[in-house]
């Protein structure tokens, strides 16, 4: 019998072992069991040759995360009487740019922003939380609430969900009861501190390094000086430029701004976009 490749392929799919011989002269031979993620569908692979490669029989680990590190960068400088508040617009999960145009700057109050990196719908979450409990004090107590005060529900709001945090990394920034520019750091279950700056991030230790050494003089010897908005805003843009040289999950634009006895101004620079 001349043999042929295709012809004993197909054979052995219809039961046909012997090429030469017709297939009602054959035993019925089960079909071969169907394997999916859950095993197999039917059959027993125990009963047959087989090669068990540790995966589609034995038992496996599956994981799942209800967190996502949406990536991006935040830095709050305060002044004398203003405060300078930035962070980038990219949004990015893994190796992948989901939105080029996703701000992470959230305004509160007309003197209080919230900056957010991280999870982007702990980030939604959070803020509708807070924004829905400050209407409650607006209509409780007829006033605005103060900066200090939306630190500490901030506090209070990351604390309650301390066995499941919100996967937001947070500075808030404002003008205090004396209009003086204040910053507040946090972690994730809700310790803050008022600091005179602070980054939080995927950009975070290109950023820190550089503003102890431009704002804070802490490496300097030098008096630190009291620098205006415009040097301030210049030194957060460097700072945006060179964290996004070196962090794939920094750049597109950082949206600076900058919260003064005036009102809040917005400006946005661009910033590189690979």
């Amino acid at each position: 019998v001349e043999f042929a490749p295709n012809r004993a392929m197909a054979a052995y799919a219809f039961g046909e072992y012997n090429v030469g011989a017709p297939a009602t002269a054959q035993p019925s031979v089960p079909p071969l069991p169907i394997w999916s993620s859950e095993g197999p569908s039917a059959g027993d692979f125990g009963k047959r040759d087989h090669i068990d490669h540790g995966v589609t029989e034995n038992p496996y680990e599956r994981r799942f995360s209800p967190y996502d590190f949406n990536g991006g960068t935040t830095l709050a400088v305060s002044g004398k009487d203003f405060v300078v508040v930035a962070g980038d617009t990219r949004m990015s999960s893994g190796y992948e740019i989901k939105s080029r145009n996703v701000p992470k700057l959230h305004q509160l109050t007309s003197k209080t922003v919230l900056a957010a990196a991280g999870c982007k719908t702990d980030v939604d979450t959070l803020t509708n939380m807070l924004r829905t409990r400050m209407q409650m004090y607006e209509h409780d107590c007829n006033k605005e609430m103060s900066t200090t005060a939306v630190a500490q529900m901030l506090s209070n709001t990351l604390y309650y969900r301390r066995f499941f945090p919100y996967y937001s990394f947070n500075v808030l920034a404002g003008l205090d009861e004396e209009g003086k520019g204040a910053v507040f750091s946090y972690d994730a279950i809700g310790s803050y501190e008022r600091t005179p700056f602070s980054a939080s991030g995927s950009g975070q230790s290109y950023l820190i390094p550089l503003m102890d050494n431009l704002v804070t003089f802490k490496t300097r010897l030098d008096p630190v000086p009291d620098m205006t908005v415009e040097e301030i805003v210049s030194i957060v843009k460097d700072a945006f430029v060179t964290a996004g040289e070196r962090d794939i999950y920094t750049g597109d634009a950082v949206e600076i701004k900058v919260i003064s006895a005036t009102g809040i101004t917005t400006e946005l620079f661009p910033l590189k976009k690979d």
